[in-house]
């Protein structure tokens, strides 16, 4: 086994427990222990500190000790992955062919029978293969016969236990039964104790009440149950169920089976001959979480129905999870089943269907049990363990979701009751009361979970206040949510989200607002000329508000916020397209606005701006008067440095342009510690591209190209245009000045086809200027 195959064991293993992928610290951690290396090498390579590699490969570890059953470290991972991936297993030849990805499961049951273990429930939900695990296990081992009953589907049709025995004791013991119950599970008793004796009851669950305990009708199977539990007994007895068995009494050691690893997905497609795509059978196979039934089902519609072309099914079939009769049949029995039984836990299940468990995808326990909000707090988690029991919600380290394909069942329970509005209503609530402030991409990205719930019950007033919604952020302001994801790198997904949502939205504050936010996503991902539309017109919009006669004090306030802050991101775009005497005029706009206004503290950022484009502009007295205005009265404290970070680099350009390079790089590297401390990919890009110019200048060249290479390994997934073809230009720079034209015509190359895209002529043309020199 390679260092691939391993890491794709651990994600499959990882995936099937939590629902959660390794991040790519840990894959990276994983595969370079695997090949040898230590933590100092793996911290180079990946560009974080030795003590951070360790910490996450701890916690790996740890993960890991916890899903296989026995202590894991970075010295023994190869040999216990070894071991897991071959197991510790009977002969291939014992099982049938088409018996896969069993290993891990038989090894488990053999370890629990090796540590005294006379009796194991297998629980799980339908589909999942407990049925054969169990049935290929026992025959697998050398008992002396193996006793089977397989309860009836329905309560009522249970066969009675005496009738039970009586048919073991006369058919497969040879044994007379007794005159009476109690006699007949004495001699039954002496069997067990005395000969190696294999015991399936399957499917227990019907035989099952509430409250994992056998019903009323059937209480005498709790007799049985004893006798079949008693550690004395030299076999093993192997119970299939649902539904956890809670009955005290019992000598019962409980198995939780999982789904099936995508390699054994993988494995039985070649044994039915055919060929899958691997990221369509990994899609299937999340999908369905890993179910055997499901497996097999899917298998066989992909070569009857669709002539083998895996592809073409899933094309069809992912829209409808469900869409198989069998699966159909078999999801919804379970879950009619728990309506019968337990109406307040199948309320919950149904409603559980609301979350997307897509970017997050987990729940905390509060996250679920926020949909009981009609039921007292201390019944509400009656409710959720009713539903673990019962496999119909995956649990890990307290953490929750469904499979794709249960949600789905869910859903269509959901959809069409009184309960769909309320349920995205109280989870969009619990979402939102989840997060105070926004100090870390999680805490984003789980406040914007609100913004989908809204969404999807086309509340879009509700769906536009979260983004609106005002939190102190990492970078100590209180901005939205919009705001803050954009600053975060986190705002791809809301840019073809917003102009739909504000097409159902009246042009009022909250109108003009998202205007702003979606012209910022606009200007980052190159749609510059559609970001500048947008501007004007909310700067249209609040300027024609502001002479509203009957507009109040708080709101006219708002609105001269919103004029302020479109000229200066005009004045922002417009440099980014290189259109430098239009940007000049927005940036003096604000400062003569400011001026006239209360709003003096606007004045200090639009100078550095209207500083740094004067350089551009050779104007280079007027920028220094302006930039030592700001480095001398406004030099950010430790404090403040988080909120004017962007402010600072664009200072640093200012001074670089102006030849004081020391009081540049000190800006730099001010940006730089803020940014890296507060995940703010944008500004540490810039500043490293701004560093990178301080570097070329000085004849660092190694240097130079090191800050380069970072910056666009940075903005590459961030989608960033702009400051992407800025990165690229610069490169080019320096490598014009290190005298390699090859690469300096490469990196010309693409910042040339990337401000193209823009639509920015005047970013061409300064290119090409560059590029006429030798």
């Amino acid at each position: 086994m390679d260092a691939d195959q391993a890491l794709r064991q651990v994600e499959q293993l990882v995936i099937a427990q939590t629902g959660e992928r390794l991040s790519e610290l840990q894959q990276t951690i994983l595969r370079q222990v695997w090949l040898g290396s230590k933590y100092f090498d793996i911290a180079d390579a990946y560009g974080c500190t030795e003590g951070h590699a360790k910490d996450v490969g701890s916690d790996l570890w740890k993960l890991l000790s916890q899903i296989l059953g026995e202590k894991i470290t970075k010295k023994n991972l190869r040999q216990v992955l070894t071991a897991h991936r071959h197991g510790s297993v009977p002969p291939e030849q014992a099982y049938r062919p088409d018996f896969v990805g069993r290993h891990q499961a038989i090894h488990r049951l053999s370890h629990l029978n090796q540590q005294g273990a006379t009796a194991i429930a297998i629980q799980g939900e339908g589909g999942l293969g407990k049925t054969t695990l169990a049935q290929q296990y026992l025959q697998s081992q050398n008992f002396e016969i193996v006793l089977e009953l397989l309860m009836a589907k329905e309560p009522d049709n249970i066969t009675s236990v005496q009738r039970v025995v009586e048919e073991w004791l006369t058919r497969d013991l040879h044994e007379e039964p007794g005159l009476e119950f109690g006699i007949s599970l004495d001699r039954l008793k002496r069997h067990l104790q005395q000969r190696p004796i294999g015991v399936l009851v399957d499917n227990l669950e019907p035989a099952l009440d509430q409250q994992g305990l056998l019903i009323g009708k059937h209480r005498q199977y709790v007799e049985l149950f004893r006798v079949l539990t008693d550690p004395r007994n030299l076999g093993l007895t192997l119970v299939t169920s649902r539904d956890r068995i809670c009955e005290a009494s019992f000598n019962l050691h409980h198995y939780r089976l999982s789904g099936l690893d995508v390699e054994a997905w993988q494995q039985y497609c070649q044994l039915q001959e055919l060929t899958i795509d691997l990221k369509v059978l990994e899609q299937m196979h999340q999908a369905y979480g890993g179910n055997a039934k499901a497996m097999t089902l899917l298998c066989g519609s992909i070569r009857s129905d669709f002539g083998g072309d895996a592809a073409a099914f899933w094309q069809d079939q992912q829209q409808d999870l469900l869409v198989a009769a069998d699966l159909h049949y078999l999801i919804n029995n379970q879950i009619d089943r728990l309506q019968q039984l337990d109406p307040q836990a199948y309320q919950l299940f149904c409603r559980l269907g609301c979350y997307r468990y897509q970017t997050l995808a987990t729940l905390s326990k509060t996250g679920v049990l926020a949909l009981l909000w009609e039921v007292p707090v201390t019944q509400r988690r009656a409710s959720l363990m009713s539903l673990q029991n019962r496999s119909l919600i995956e649990c890990r380290q307290g953490r929750y979701w469904q499979h794709p394909v249960t949600r789905a069942a869910a859903i269509a329970r959901l959809q069409p009751s009184p309960d769909w509005q309320q349920a995205h209503r109280h989870a969009a609530q619990y979402w939102s009361d989840s997060v105070q402030t926004l100090a870390t991409t999680q805490d984003a990205l789980q406040a914007l979970e609100a913004f989908y719930h809204y969404k999807a019950i086309q509340d879009y007033p509700q769906a536009a206040a979260v983004l609106l919604q005002v939190r102190q952020n990492q970078w100590q302001q209180y901005l939205s949510l919009g705001s803050s994801l954009y600053r975060m790198g986190l705002h791809q997904s809301l840019v073809g989200e917003l102009p739909s949502l504000m097409a159902h939205l009246p042009c009022d504050r909250s109108y003009c607002e998202l205007q702003n936010i979606l012209a910022d996503y606009y200007w980052s991902t190159g749609q510059i000329r559609q970001g500048i539309a947008l501007q004007k017109d909310s700067l249209s919009l609040s300027t024609q508000a502001l002479t509203a006669p009957d507009l109040d004090l708080r709101h006219h306030r708002h609105f001269q916020i919103q004029v302020l802050d479109s000229h200066l991101s005009l004045g922002l775009y417009y440099l980014d397209l290189w259109e430098l005497e239009h940007s000049a005029h927005c940036f003096q706009q604000v400062i003569e606005i400011a001026t006239q206004t209360d709003q003096d503290h606007w004045i200090p950022k639009a100078s550095i701006c209207l500083a740094l484009v004067l350089t551009h502009l050779g104007k280079t007295e007027q920028a220094q008067q302006l930039a030592t205005k700001a480095w001398g009265e406004r030099l950010p404290k430790t404090e403040q440095a988080a909120r004017l970070a962007f402010f600072m680099q664009l200072l640093g350009q200012t001074y670089t342009a102006l030849g004081d390079l020391s009081s540049a790089h000190a800006l730099f590297e001010q940006a730089l510690t803020v940014a890296e401390a507060s995940h703010y990919p944008h500004i540490q890009a810039r500043t490293l591209t701004g560093r990178a110019v301080i570097h070329r200048l000085q004849n660092k060249f190694a240097a130079a190209v090191t800050d380069h290479d970072q910056a666009i390994a940075l903005l590459q997934p961030l989608n960033a245009t702009c400051d992407l073809a800025e990165a690229y230009f610069q490169w080019g720079l320096t490598y014009q000045a290190m005298h390699q034209i090859c690469d300096r015509n490469q990196a010309f190359h693409q910042a040339t086809q990337l401000f193209t895209v823009m639509d920015a002529p005047c970013q061409v043309q300064r290119v090409l200027a560059c590029t006429t020199l030798p």
